[in-house]
């Protein structure tokens, strides 16, 4: 049994890893959880003795099998009770990520059970990030790309966000994007990287690269 800390250290080695494609280091930790460096130092130690993370010189901290193990049970935990909180109790979906954040860590694989039955097993969250299933198995995106690498002319729909905080997803609200908008690439701009699209209900709306990097979407 890990405590709520230790949960919210190996989910954020997971999440690292998981953008980077390689070990965590303790820099990009500290700034995961806003911590100081000497915490994670020591959270990690305590965590290897564990079995629960390989922290090997120059290649950053991972995650054994068992503290993946963990981190997908949390991760789906988090994004069951995200999906739970915006269908059923109808919050907005940047109001979610720190209630979802506190219900994560109780410690209870039936009710968990019972919420994903409740739901009819939802394979997404309201942010569009994958819920692993019980055994750990998450849905593979593949195909979904940010918005800034869509070349000109070409039609696709939001599948997720890559930013889930609140101020990323109200300015989102703001542009009436959402998941499932479909939209297409008018113009691609060299200064500043920004793009131009185009949706059923707005034309000519034009995009920062800050936020077509975070727009995850699939051609259609």
């Amino acid at each position: 049994m890990s405590s709520s800390a230790e949960e919210n250290y190996i989910k954020a080695i997971f999440t690292i890893a998981e953008r980077t494609g390689k070990g965590a280091s303790t820099t990009a930790i500290a700034a995961q959880l806003s911590t100081k460096a000497s915490s994670v130092t020591d959270m990690v130690k305590r965590l290897n003795e564990k079995g629960l993370v390989d922290h090997r010189p120059y290649h950053g901290v991972t995650l054994t099998d068992q503290g993946t193990r963990i981190a997908t049970q949390i991760i789906r935990k988090h994004r069951l009770w995200e999906t739970f909180l915006v269908n059923h109790l109808h919050y907005k979906w940047d109001e979610v990520h720190e209630l979802a954040e506190q219900l994560e860590h109780i410690d209870s694989d039936d009710l968990h059970d019972r919420l994903d039955k409740f739901m009819d097993h939802p394979k997404f969250d309201p942010h569009g990030d994958p819920i692993p299933d019980k055994e750990g198995r998450i849905v593979d995106m593949a195909g979904a790309v940010p918005l800034a690498e869509v070349p000109k002319d070409t039609l696709v729909h939001i599948v997720g966000v890559k930013d889930s905080s609140p101020a990323f997803l109200k300015l989102l609200d703001g542009l009436g994007l959402k998941l499932g908008t479909q939209l297409t690439v008018n113009r691609r701009f060299e200064f500043g990287n920004s793009v131009e699209v185009s949706s059923r209900f707005r034309s000519g709306l034009l995009l920062q690269e800050e936020v077509s990097l975070q727009l995850i979407v699939k051609p259609l």
